[in-house]
């Protein structure tokens, strides 16, 4: 009898939920909106752990009304996302090391201040300065007009404010952190697809992680796409920085980065006059579909690593664009379920995703700011043990034409 209420008591120790404070920062059903704001570890009574969050409410041009979280790691990274702008992030330092890159655009722009269909769909570029934008969902890629519409570049979620946001910190070691958002993609006759948008990070670590559920709320069947648009630019990029990952193929986005084949994989320094270079890649996983890429500087002592699962984003794109520094020196990591092709092209050769009424689907990422050359190793290894015997194919042509 008393080992029966022994492993008992010892099942509900193991099957009870952590617990975690929340705080709700944003709920439009609730009408809440806590707008500068702020907890630390030494307010939970945290103690071997130094940490903060706290949310920023921007003034002045067209950040008017923007809001920055903030989140603070003493021993570790410091992470910055928007809620006014669809959960991108903007930036994460840690280390001596800065993932992120300098765009013309300096602020932290209001979409309120954005209209998407400017410059024939180009719009989006009037707010593009992130580390990590998410391009969807309704549609993503390049623009195009079909349909009776204007399909703008790169859609609507990244700039489209969270209606709900909320920040959650475990009370038990290793005192993981969760901050969420709500963006809804609801239109009258045309889409209801909301995205519950979450990052996960544990104080002192020097990566997190993107959990991502996309739902399909109408009564009818809606298409989909997504690129997680990861940016990256100095101290990592620089001149013979290189770009690893294991890969089926490769391929050029069209006749100008035809000229750029035989270097895809290594970088110049800033160059005036350089167009951006995109290369499409379909990645190879391991047995459990997750797969690795990553930017490593020329010393091979910094870099960033993606983590992501190919049956969720099975394609990659790569975005080179060397040009000066204030042009914007940045390159682009961004796996997905499409390339950035308009959406015509990529329904074309099915690449388009279809949501049912009421299915919901994942996406997992996991971003690692590396910063030494152990953590490099281990990285390049991975790759290498994922390529193994295959030979990557690399074709010349471009799988389409816009």
């Amino acid at each position: 009898m008393k080992k029966t209420v022994m492993l008992s008591a010892i099942a509900l120790l193991v099957s009870a939920p952590v617990m975690a404070k929340t705080w709700v920062l944003t709920s439009a059903e609730g009408g809440i909106e806590q707008g500068n704001w702020r907890i630390t570890s030494d307010q939970l009574n945290i103690k071997d752990q130094q940490f903060s969050i706290e949310q920023v409410v921007l003034h002045g041009g067209k950040q008017e009304g923007s809001k920055v979280i903030k989140l603070t790691s003493k021993n570790g990274l410091t992470i910055a996302l928007s809620p006014t702008r669809g959960m991108n992030l903007l930036y994460a330092d840690g280390f001596g090391v800065h993932m992120g890159w300098s765009s013309p655009v300096k602020e932290v722009v209001n979409p309120a201040f954005i209209n998407l269909e400017s410059r024939n769909g180009l719009g989006w570029l009037e707010g593009f300065n992130e580390m990590v934008v998410r391009c969807g969902y309704e549609w993503t890629g390049h623009p195009v007009t079909a349909d009776g519409q204007l399909y703008t570049l790169h859609g609507k979620a990244g700039n489209t404010p969270a209606s709900q946001v909320s920040v959650e910190v475990s009370e038990k070691v290793p005192y993981e952190i969760r901050i969420r958002g709500l963006v809804k993609e609801s239109t009258f006759k045309k889409a209801d697809l909301q995205t519950e948008m979450e990052l996960r990070y544990i104080p002192g670590s020097n990566s997190f992680s993107l959990h991502d559920v996309l739902t399909n709320h109408a009564d009818y069947p809606h298409d989909y796409q997504i690129i997680y648009h990861s940016n990256f630019s100095k101290p990592i990029l620089e001149e013979g920085a290189r770009f690893i990952t294991p890969l089926e193929s490769v391929s050029p986005f069209n006749d100008y980065a035809k000229g750029g084949m035989k270097t895809w994989q290594t970088y110049a320094g800033p160059t005036k006059g350089f167009d951006e270079m995109v290369f499409n890649i379909k990645p190879l996983a391991d047995a459990n579909k997750q797969t690795v890429a990553a930017l490593l500087n020329k010393a091979g002592d910094k870099g960033v690593a993606i983590d992501y699962n190919t049956d969720q984003l099975p394609v990659l794109t790569l975005w080179k664009n060397t040009d000066t520094e204030k042009q914007g020196y940045v390159t682009g990591i961004e796996p997905g379920t499409s390339y950035a092709y308009p959406v015509t092209i990529e329904r074309e050769q099915k690449r388009v995703k279809q949501l049912q009424a009421g299915q919901s689907t994942h996406f997992d990422l996991t971003y690692t700011l590396l910063h030494n050359r152990d953590q490099v190793a281990k990285v390049e290894e991975r790759v290498k043990t994922i390529q193994g015997d295959k030979a990557p194919q690399s074709i010349d042509t471009p799988m389409a034409k816009e």
